[in-house]
């Protein structure tokens, strides 16, 4: 089978066995939002040597502003649910093919407000058998982290903070962004865990803030310090307010999936804050994908005015 990860601004394909080993591997950065709804198009020159009949594909492909909007899957919800709620859609630009659509999974039951996660269901998929007994927590880093509870085999809550997105824009376009240099690959680690102890002090992020400022302006830190320790402030304070340390009993270890790089900022933070940590590749939602198309048991057929 061949399973797509196609994001806003990325798209990740994998040709898989009968296992669910990745055979093949293909990325473009042409992601959803670079497409202009030329779907098919797109796809179709990135897999011509690939002739499989099954096509799933998830992630922002499946939202309203992507190919076929997939409604969300609510919470609870397991590989079973996820995948009696797959649609297959045939389209002229794949003849005798399926392309099957992963649900997102949407929380509307631990807050007031909503929350929701579109791609990183399929990451979560991948571990689920292994976590059918008792309470777990996962970690997805990235631009809109998610933190996620699994209970006996599936997804009970969703947590997001906008972590990454903040860095980026607290980054390029902010007046911390003036403070820094312009290597963005340097990691400074006494910096970094510098930025995650003054998350724990009083004042709040907003203030804390404005102390990046500071501390660079009284010559604290170098400019190519900085980046690091506004990582450190930032991914603290999500750390902090994850409800992590609040649990009884609280979690010895968090689920963490995702880039090395992003994974090991976290586990540093993690295991700073005394939990351990358990690593997880991204290329997981291949896997997921392909364990969610084992489990298929109906589809709704749609017509082909779905496609480009």
């Amino acid at each position: 089978m061949i399973a797509i990860d196609w994001g806003s601004s990325s798209l990740r394909a994998y040709r898989l066995d009968a296992a669910g080993n990745v055979v093949e591997h293909r990325r473009s950065d042409d992601g959803v939002l670079a497409c202009d709804g030329k779907f098919a198009a797109t796809l179709a020159p990135l897999i011509a040597a690939w002739n499989d009949a099954d096509i799933v594909l998830c992630g922002m492909i499946g939202s309203r502003d992507g190919w076929f909007e997939q409604p969300y899957q609510d919470c609870p919800a397991g590989i079973d649910e996820l995948a009696a709620a797959m649609t297959a859609v045939e389209v002229p630009e794949f003849p005798g093919r399926r392309l099957w659509f992963v649900p997102g999974v949407a929380d509307r039951n631990s807050a007031d407000v909503p929350d929701v996660m579109r791609g990183e269901e399929s990451q979560v998929c991948a571990l689920l058998e292994l976590l059918r007994q008792g309470t777990h927590v996962l970690c997805l880093p990235g631009t809109h982290s998610k933190w996620i509870t699994v209970q006996d085999g599936r997804i009970v809550s969703i947590a997001t903070a906008m972590t990454g997105e903040t860095f980026a824009v607290m980054r390029r376009h902010s007046v911390l962004g003036k403070l820094m240099g312009k290597d963005d690959s340097r990691f400074d680690a006494y910096a970094f865990d510098a930025g995650l102890r003054r998350s724990a002090d009083a004042g709040g992020l907003l203030h804390h803030l404005f102390g990046v400022r500071t501390l660079r302006l009284f010559g604290r830190f170098s400019e190519a310090a900085v980046p690091s320790y506004l990582s450190g402030l930032l991914i603290g304070h999500e750390v902090r307010a994850s409800g992590l340390f609040s649990r009884t009993p609280r979690p010895a270890q968090v689920h963490v999936i995702g880039n090395d790089r992003l994974i090991d900022a976290y586990a540093r933070a993690l295991v700073a804050l005394g939990v351990g940590v358990q690593r997880h590749a991204e290329s997981l939602a291949a896997y997921g994908m392909h364990r969610l198309s084992r489990s298929l048991k109906t589809a709704r057929p749609v017509g082909t005015d779905c496609g480009d």
